[in-house]
């Protein structure tokens, strides 16, 4: 074997060639040992000092803690490529003569340990923590947390990363648990947090909202899904209006990509500046796909659309439609026209404050990209819904559980069927309950880009949810300006993919609707005659509180 010559060698301590046939793991392994029984990784700590001279106390430190990997998995290759990232910044700031300690991390708090918990316990939902009892769920989340640990330190080892596992921190630790409690305490005194009922990405079978955040998680939290769409009518009613006596009976037609969510249907939205026809049924006939669709003073949609609904109206094509319509409107000029409702099972107006819903919104979202330019709106199911119809004083109307099962409230009348069915199965009856009474105009498959959860890979549904969150709307023009002060590289990333999201974003929800985690340290009152809302930062501020009550 040929040697190249060279010098002693601290690693060996015999004099010795360079192979030409260099087998790098082996080499590895011997720099690793070395590192191990010199003590360099703790020496490069110890050899500076945390304080430099004439400066405050820990001047000289470099803080880094490392984000920490749920223990209760296996390392995988995308925790290689960030653990060399991370190592790079301590052995940076270390060169710089910084102290820096690297703590290691773990993340044992969440739904994945939930998750881990209920797969060894054999359980598949919520229901049965609750009936084995919230203590013993725990204990036995806390027990499974750190089942991978030592493959995690043996990975992370190899990987030759400068990490101090003996003074890790714990998500499930006290004192870190504490510090969780500090922050939101100095964010709520802030003003930056509020407890809010508003529509989120929800996760049916964790049966929890998730952050919009999360839906940018992983690469293939969006995937490719095939749903069923309808096209429905909604006839006009006559009002008091010269425009509503004579729009009486025209049908206006919506689109939707989620007939789930027609039976919280509460009003239909507008575009302010796009033009909507009137058209009768066309000389060939109705091509609804319900059995019996009455035609009485035509249909209205956008303009723009005629020719993608020309033929289910009657018409040889676009240009034939056009040339029948009887009449258009601006969509500010449709404000307020009331319409028949799908189904009567929210008419209760004094039980569901259903007192300005079943009537038109003008909304700056809608698009001529799609469907029909009039959007069917569902305030518990679509962020955009309900804002809108909170603007117009048209309440949250929820229809299915925690699941995202149908109450029992349908149990009967034309949606018997659908009562406890979850809502993407529901989907089936609900389109022949339209079919069957007259209001299917067209149902068609429809595959478009839909999330999914991150953790458990089920379809999200959009939902109405109570969660505390940060309100992050209040401070991101700030971010934005430091965000101009940080050296981006890329430097396309500062404007580009993260200043876009700066300028984009939204509140944030923190509060999960589950059992293993950090508390939201507030207690609130529940005798209206008593209001008050406590925020606790602190075990020693909670004591006096909770002595109280054992």
């Amino acid at each position: 074997m040929t040697y190249y010559p060279k010098a002693s060698t601290a690693l060996s301590g015999t004099p010795r060639g360079v192979s030409a046939s260099v087998k790098f793991p082996e080499i590895e392994e011997r720099i690793l040992k070395y590192w191990d029984e010199d003590g360099t990784f703790q020496a490069s700590i110890d050899n500076r000092s945390a304080d430099l001279p004439g400066g405050h106390p820990g001047s000289n430190e470099f803080v880094f803690y490392d984000g920490p990997p749920f223990a209760n998995g296996l390392p995988h290759y995308g925790h290689l490529l960030t653990g060399y990232a991370k190592d790079l910044v301590g052995r940076y700031q270390t060169q710089r003569g910084k102290r820096v300690e690297r703590r290691f991390g773990w993340d044992t708090h969440g739904l994945p340990a939930e998750l881990e918990a209920m797969k060894q316990l054999g359980m598949t939902d919520k229901t049965q923590i609750e009936a084995m009892g919230i203590d013993k769920f725990n204990d036995a989340c806390r027990a499974s947390v750190m089942k991978y640990a030592d493959e995690w330190k043996s990975y992370v080892t190899r990987q030759a990363r400068w990490v101090d596992f003996d003074n890790d921190y714990k998500t499930l630790n006290v004192e870190y648990m504490e510090s969780v409690l500090w922050a939101f305490k100095q964010l709520h005194e802030k003003g930056l947090t509020y407890n809010g009922y508003r529509v989120l990405p929800y996760c049916w079978k964790d049966e929890t909202p998730l952050s919009n955040h999360e839906l940018r998680m992983d690469d293939d939290v969006y995937k490719n899904r095939q749903d069923q769409t309808v096209t429905v009518t909604f006839p006009i009613k006559a009002g008091e209006s010269e425009l509503s006596k004579s729009l009486e009976g025209v049908q206006a037609l919506a689109w939707t990509t989620t007939p789930w969510t027609l039976p919280t249907n509460l009003a239909l939205a507008v575009g302010p500046d796009i033009s909507y026809a009137v058209v009768p049924a066309g000389p060939n006939g109705i091509k609804a796909a319900s059995a019996e669709a009455p035609v009485t003073g035509g249909f209205l949609l956008a303009a723009d659309l005629l020719g993608t609904y020309a033929k289910d109206l009657g018409y040889d094509d676009g240009a034939a439609a056009t040339a029948a319509v009887t009449a258009s409107y601006t969509g500010t000029e449709l404000a307020g026209l009331e319409y028949e409702p799908l189904w009567d099972y929210f008419s209760d107006t004094e039980k569901y404050g259903t007192q300005n819903a079943w009537r038109f919104l003008v909304a700056d979202y809608v698009t001529t990209t799609d469907g029909t330019g009039i959007v069917h709106q569902a305030p518990a199911y679509g962020e955009d819904d309900q804002k809108v119809c909170e603007d117009a004083g048209i309440p949250v109307v929820l229809s299915v559980d925690e699941g995202a099962k149908f109450l029992h409230l349908f149990a009967h009348g034309p949606l018997a069927e659908i009562s406890g069915l979850q809502v993407f199965d529901a989907n089936k009856p609900i389109t022949q309950a339209l079919r069957s009474g007259g209001r299917l105009v067209r149902q068609a498959s429809y595959e478009h880009s839909y999330p999914h959860c991150w953790r458990c890979r089920n379809p999200l549904i959009y939902r109405a949810v109570s969660s505390w969150y940060v309100e992050v709307t209040k401070f991101k023009d700030r971010m934005s300006e430091l965000n101009q002060e940080i050296n981006w590289i890329p430097g396309n990333v500062k404007d580009g993919q993260f200043g876009k999201w700066l300028a984009n974003a939204r509140d944030w929800s923190i509060s999960r609707n589950r059992y293993w985690g950090s508390p939201i340290p507030v207690w609130q009152s529940d005798d209206p005659e008593y209001p008050r809302t406590d925020v606790y930062g602190s075990l020693a501020e909670m004591e006096p509180i909770s002595a109280a009550f054992r």
